[in-house]
């Protein structure tokens, strides 16, 4: 049998160089453009004509060189088709093994023919970018209008996949029928539900959803947990996913970050009656529920790192934690001490696995299911917050019982310990330790010697696009998120190892996004803490009330979600999203401002509503962003992307939970505009600081 599968040598590396939009004659000609301009303002038309002239014959270049490269794929398997005929007659095993591998190479060339794709779309942005920034007008404007819907539009081309379309069909097909070599064949047509389980299918899907933009419900929740994609996984890593890979595991692993979302949101309704009850100020509630997340700061890492050697542990050891914390935050009822209380919280904190959890997603799950199990992740996470106060508003009652006292403020302590003692006997009995041998990041071939970094795939066939190092320093205002984000293929491999390393790998767009994350979190932790206070202050809210206030404001997470990922993604740029969801959480928290009139449910309702669905809107289209743009080397090891984002978002609680505490010393009449104050300016200075990198966003 004919080997279709080579992989691509170094001298069609060199071939393809040729076929790149040349960016660096293109910034010739946009410095040219601006000599010109400067001495003639008639100028500005035949620049504008003679720019797009030039910008044409780069891209009909380029396209033209993809048609053919997808001509040749095409003459390939259709050979390949032929000896599949003959070799299902044969019936010999080892051959279709052979065939399989064949698809799977024709699948990876396709897979680098995608890269090569996505790195002229990326060097038409920078193109455009440059010449708008440079010569003082939009011309990005002018020539996407006039290029983007003309039915012999070579730019069309660029985001148009009829042709690959094909060739995943035709891939997929046969992958399908040769995964059973015993002759009991599947067909695609009639299953359309099965899924596909070779992975160079799932990776070519998510490098045309790139280019595309396109995203559906599960891919834009899974993104959520920021548990970043790897690129194609070699078979016997693939197989080593599988070795590891146990569903029961799993369910308990996201049992745990569903439990733990309970436990971090039932004492909200309560806390400030708790805090009463033990002699305490109302407003110390904020630190009540505040402690957790300070301990969850220094949690996070330790348990991020000790999930480079065990998973089992590190749940068993979290479950015993939070065991006791809840355990002393119901006695601290009986022994009336804000000491026992805030300890309890604090053994919460110390007992948060959510890294755990995620790392267990990225390396014992098979890439098939990886995206599920992401967005079963986040999905577990807030059905959480939503039963937490639920179920405490189930817990209205009082009784004693060995001089213990059971009611609405001991009761979630009481539940949770029992909870996690329950929890912790299934983790010991069912949950199976994966082998912890040592996983290395997948590259491609050699001859695609970089992965995607920043979507911007580095090294060999990488160059023409990119600017040198001395080319960088010179121009300082291009593009800084896709050229300084360049590392060797070896520097890939190695998961940063240090808390500064990976700050150092975050872009300027990179940073602003995790001071949105910062933002948002801040702004709802606000809202949510402080709420029992407020309304027993100016409602005169039962604990009930606030309970189903609380679990309404949950359960509206999954509905938003559905309508973002499902429709809004599709219909508007993400970066677009991002900048009118930061809007509305400003409008939301301008409305729940006391000002003059007297304060109202109706005001209270609509401002929290608002914020906090806008809120969630922009936690999962900041989140979304930020998989695609976040370093590949965070994808592994301790300091991950995931802690990232953890330790952004709880520092965000911690502030905020702070603010609240702090800000009863001025008075319960002035509490709430107190800490609206704070999440007002940091909702404004993140609002200009998305403005000002808005383009460098993905």
């Amino acid at each position: 049998m004919v080997a279709f599968g080579k992989r691509l040598k170094e001298t069609q590396i060199q071939e393809w160089q040729g076929y790149y939009i040349n960016y660096k004659l293109m910034k010739k000609k946009v410095k040219n453009y601006v000599q010109q301009i400067e001495v003639s303002e008639q100028s500005r038309e035949y620049v504008l004509k003679d720019f797009s002239r030039i910008l044409d014959k780069q891209i009909e270049k380029f396209v033209l060189f993809l048609l053919e490269q997808q001509g040749e794929l095409a003459r390939r398997l259709f050979i390949l088709g032929q000896e599949h005929d003959v070799l299902v007659q044969q019936q010999d095993g080892s051959k279709l093994s052979e065939l399989q591998q064949s698809y799977r190479d024709v699948g990876r060339e396709l897979l680098q023919l995608l890269f090569f794709v996505e790195m002229n779309a990326i060097g038409v942005r920078k193109i455009l970018k440059k010449f708008d920034k440079r010569c003082g007008y939009k011309f990005t404007n002018y020539y996407v209008k006039t290029r983007a819907n003309h039915p012999y539009s070579q730019l069309r081309q660029i985001f148009k996949h009829v042709g690959v379309s094909a060739v995943v069909g035709t891939i997929s097909r046969n992958l399908a029928d040769l995964q059973d070599n015993k002759g009991n064949y599947t067909s695609i047509y009639d299953h359309p539900d099965l899924p596909l389980q070779d992975p160079i299918i799932g990776s070519i899907n998510q490098a045309v959803d790139r280019l595309t933009n396109s995203t559906d419900f599960l891919h834009y929740l899974g993104k959520h947990a920021l548990i970043l994609p790897e690129e194609l996984p070699t078979p016997s890593e693939d197989h080593a996913a599988n070795e590891r890979y146990h569903l029961m595991s799993l369910l308990l692993n996201l049992a745990n970050a569903f439990l733990y979302m309970v436990n971090t949101y039932i004492i909200v309704p309560t806390a400030d009656d708790y805090s009463m009850s033990l002699g305490a100020a109302a407003t110390l509630c904020g630190a009540v529920i505040g402690s957790m997340a300070v301990a969850q700061v220094f949690s996070s890492v330790y348990f991020s790192a000790w999930s480079n050697k065990s998973y089992m542990k590190p749940l068993l050891f979290s479950s015993i934690v939070l065991l006791v914390g809840n355990t002393l935050y119901a006695l601290a009822y009986d022994f009336n001490s804000i000491y026992f209380l805030l300890a309890g919280r604090l053994f919460c904190g110390l007992g948060s696995a959510r890294a755990v959890n995620r790392r267990y997603i990225t390396d014992c799950v098979p890439l098939h299911l990886r995206m599920k199990a992401s967005a079963g992740f986040v999905s577990a996470s807030a059905l959480g917050m939503a039963c937490g106060p639920a179920v405490a508003c189930l817990l209205q009652t009082n009784f004693k019982f060995l001089n213990i006292t059971f009611n609405q403020d001991t009761l979630p302590g009481w539940i949770m310990a029992l909870a996690w003692f329950i929890y912790l006997l299934c983790v010991w009995t069912t949950f199976r330790e994966p082998p912890m041998e040592e996983i290395e990041d997948v590259l491609l071939p050699k001859s695609n010697s970089g992965k995607i970094e920043n979507g911007l795939m580095q090294k060999g066939i990488t160059q023409p696009l990119l600017l040198s190092e001395e080319e960088t320093k010179q121009d300082e205002d291009e593009d800084q998120d896709c050229d300084n984000s360049e590392e060797s293929a070896e520097e890939i491999q190695k998961p940063v190892t240090s808390i500064v390393s990976a700050y150092k790998l975050l872009t300027p767009s990179v940073k602003v996004q995790l001071l949105i994350y910062f933002m948002l979190k801040y702004a709802m932790e606000i809202l949510l803490a402080e709420s029992s206070v407020v309304t027993t202050y100016y409602f005169i809210w039962s604990t009930s009330n606030v309970a189903v206030f609380l679990a309404c404001l949950g359960l509206t997470v999954l509905p938003v979600n559905i309508l973002v990922g499902s429709y809004l993604s599709n219909i508007f740029e993400e970066r677009q999203v991002l900048l009118a969801s930061e809007i509305l959480v400003c409008l939301g928290i301008v409305l729940s401002f006391h000002v003059v009139i007297p304060y109202s449910v109706p005001q209270y309702v609509c401002s929290a509503l608002i914020t906090f669905v806008a809120a969630e809107v922009l936690e999962g289209v900041n989140l979304n962003l930020l998989s695609r743009v976040m370093s590949s080397r965070l994808s592994k090891g301790t300091y991950n992307g995931g802690l990232l984002s953890t330790e952004a978002g709880t520092l965000a609680r911690v502030f905020a939970d702070s603010t609240i505490t702090l800000a009863g010393y001025w008075g319960m009449s002035r509490l709430l505009n107190v800490t609206l104050l704070p999440s007002l300016f940091i909702c404004i200075f993140s609002i200009i600081a998305t403005c000002f990198t808005y383009n460098s966003m993905y």
